[in-house]
């Protein structure tokens, strides 16, 4: 998928980090809070398939954060969305995703690195020399060496004890490696954003105060050098600004007659890559939100689609809420197609069961899930559609990512599955895609910018 355009000039730079934890995503944000303050258009992207940490990033901007994954959607289309969403009029900031060259291999193919050389795109590193001084240099040196083709322009210091060591390091860096240090952040006692067994908890569950975007911005002035990390930004070659094929859709979503498609939408089930959404309208949907937590029945409805999110943590208003529960049952039972992902899959089961709690959920699924206290399936995935299903053509492969806690446990005898797992863990037996009736559920998490993905709205 092709596609052909002019030249355009994007004002880039990524934020990565030497690990997961390295304070690349507090950084991120207090950056993109003092650049929204300056008036500086602003367009946010996180590597990787996180939706937690995208949602945040979009909280800082102001614009939607958007997701760019080269595993679940390739270079190509990775390199496409950014030039169609990014702005030329202001900065486009990346956050990477663990450390900078790790990937799916020993090669580190689809890493933050791979990304910044498929975008062109200048690098800064966040670096946390807890309890070391000059060896930071070697890490440095390290990247320069496995990544010759990396633009890394510079160096942030987080979690420095103090003056002194925060001067020993930055000679060290800049003697040994040539790499300037932009920035020294201080220990900070306590946690700046709360988070939980998934990570951070998403904004929309707790309405950030002003007054974080306030300190996070002001924190970013007396640490970083903003003005040169811009002028790096600014120094990125130009792109190719590649505009979007027509493409010929064989779903049925191209008809004449515009369909409805529901999704659940609020604190419980915030799981949606805005791409998806955007999918679904450019191939003739209308979109309808609805709330899982206080809406009571469903509007008129050619579809439903209910993402992921934390069901787990709205155990008690989600069962409350019996008139919705009972209506999603008895569109289900009506054949009203419905597709889901993880925390869809859980909404959808007989029971959910959390700390010792058993819940009522729809009873749409023969199932019941249990949260555990450890991941129960995290990373990229590889599914074969082999079985016949409302949505998917038999021997489409589907290529996205899973985190889940929960699990089924009991009432799996005899679940019908439409998915082969290759790579994953899937939901039962390496299998995934639970099909019952016009219902499709699964622990996948689906990016339908994936190449030539077709889907079946209507079996």
């Amino acid at each position: 998928m092709t596609g052909c355009g002019m030249t355009e000039s994007y004002p880039r730079i990524m934020i990565a980090g030497t690990s997961g934890d390295s304070g690349k995503t507090i950084l991120t944000l207090a950056l993109l809070a003092a650049w929204r303050q300056e008036g500086i258009p602003l367009r946010a992207f996180k590597k990787g398939p996180d939706f937690i940490d995208a949602a945040w990033l979009g909280w800082a901007a102001g614009t939607p954060g958007r997701n760019l994954d080269t595993y679940m959607m390739g270079f190509e289309v990775v390199a496409r969305s950014f030039s169609e969403h990014a702005t030329s009029e202001g900065l486009n900031l990346i956050e990477g995703n663990r450390g900078l060259l790790d990937g799916v291999d020993s090669e580190g193919t689809h890493s933050s690195a791979a990304l910044a050389e498929t975008l062109a795109c200048p690098v800064v590193l966040v670096l946390s020399p807890t309890k070391v001084t000059a060896t930071t240099a070697a890490t440095v040196l390290g990247c320069q060496q496995l990544a010759p083709d990396l633009d890394l322009r510079g160096v942030i210091l987080n979690q420095v004890a103090g003056e002194r060591h925060a001067r020993v390091v930055r000679q060290a860096i800049e003697q040994h490696t040539g790499v300037p240090v932009l920035g020294v952040l201080p220990k900070i006692n306590g946690q700046v954003l709360p988070s939980r067994h998934l990570g951070l908890v998403p904004p929309a569950e707790q309405e950030p105060a002003e007054l974080l975007r306030d300190i996070m911005a002001n924190a970013a002035r007396q640490n970083c050098d903003l003005e040169r990390m811009l002028d790096i930004a600014h120094s990125a070659g130009s792109l190719k600004a590649t505009a979007p094929e027509p493409v010929e859709n064989e779903s049925h979503l191209a008809t004449a007659e515009r369909v409805r498609i529901g999704y659940f939408y609020d604190s419980a089930f915030t799981f949606y890559y805005p791409e998806n959404l955007e999918a679904l309208q450019n191939g003739g949907a209308e979109l309808v939100a609805i709330s899982a937590l206080t809406d009571k029945q469903l509007p008129p409805l050619d579809a439903l689609y209910i993402g992921g999110g934390f069901p787990e943590t709205h155990t008690e208003k989600l069962s409350a809420n019996q008139d919705l529960l009972g209506a999603v049952q008895q569109a289900a039972t009506g054949g009203l197609p419905i597709y889901a992902e993880c925390g869809g899959l859980m909404y959808l089961a007989e029971s959910l069961e959390w700390e010792g709690n058993h819940v009522p959920m729809a009873g749409v699924l023969p199932i019941r899930v249990r949260m555990h206290d450890r991941p129960q399936g995290h990373g990229y995935c590889r599914m074969v559609v082999d079985q016949p299903n409302p949505f998917f053509s038999e021997g489409t492969v589907l290529v996205g990512h899973e985190f889940h806690y929960s699990f089924l446990t009991g009432g799996a005898t005899g679940v019908t599955t439409a998915y082969r797992v290759e790579k994953g863990r899937g939901c039962v037996d390496n299998r995934d895609g639970i099909v019952h009736g016009s219902t499709l559920a699964s622990y996948l998490h689906l990016s339908l910018l994936l190449p030539d993905i077709k889907i079946l709205w209507f079996p």
